[in-house]
């Protein structure tokens, strides 16, 4: 979970971002497990698109290992009245943008990429100060102990050879 002020940050940066790039119809910075982290998305769903971005970022990462070209980094879709850009954001995380199709693209990565990063940092910090903030769990033996059972005793060649002569 991330906290409140961390979540106002991220929300600001987006905000930014849509100035920085008019033509921006939304924006939404959602976890790779498809959780929504936050959003600036009037008209569209958040928790769906959240969930559509994870499985297109599934696919996404797939086709760059199966190619050989390295992690993901971003995904474009271009449909008949705009684009979709999503972005990697950190670790655990990415920004999906949603324009108008008179967008310039070249302005949208830069600024998708910048904002990504951002939000990529923050995001990352927030997870690692929440991991360090709780108590080392132990781990929990959660299947039995494995027990050998006794073998019987080798015969060498010797006495298997006198046992089938007698």
């Amino acid at each position: 979970m991330v906290p409140e002020q961390d979540l106002e940050t991220v929300l600001d940066e987006l905000r930014r971002l849509r100035t920085r790039v008019p033509q921006l119809t939304g924006a939404l910075a959602a976890g790779v497990d498809g959780l929504v982290v936050a959003h600036d998305t009037p008209g569209v769903d958040p928790e769906g698109l959240a969930a559509l971005t994870a499985a297109a970022l599934g696919v996404a990462v797939r086709v760059a290992d199966a190619t050989g070209n390295g992690g993901f980094r971003e995904l474009l879709v271009r449909g008949e009245h705009g684009y979709v850009a999503t972005y990697a954001a950190g670790r655990t995380a990415v920004l999906t943008l949603l324009t108008q199709d008179r967008v310039n693209v070249g302005r949208l990565h830069l600024e998708g990429r910048r904002s990504g990063a951002r939000i990529g940092e923050l995001l990352d910090a927030a997870e690692a100060a929440a991991r360090a903030a709780a108590p080392a769990a132990r781990p929990t033996r959660t299947t039995p102990a494995r027990t050998r059972t006794a073998r019987a005793p080798r015969t060498t060649a010797t006495e298997a050879r006198t046992a089938t002569d007698n």
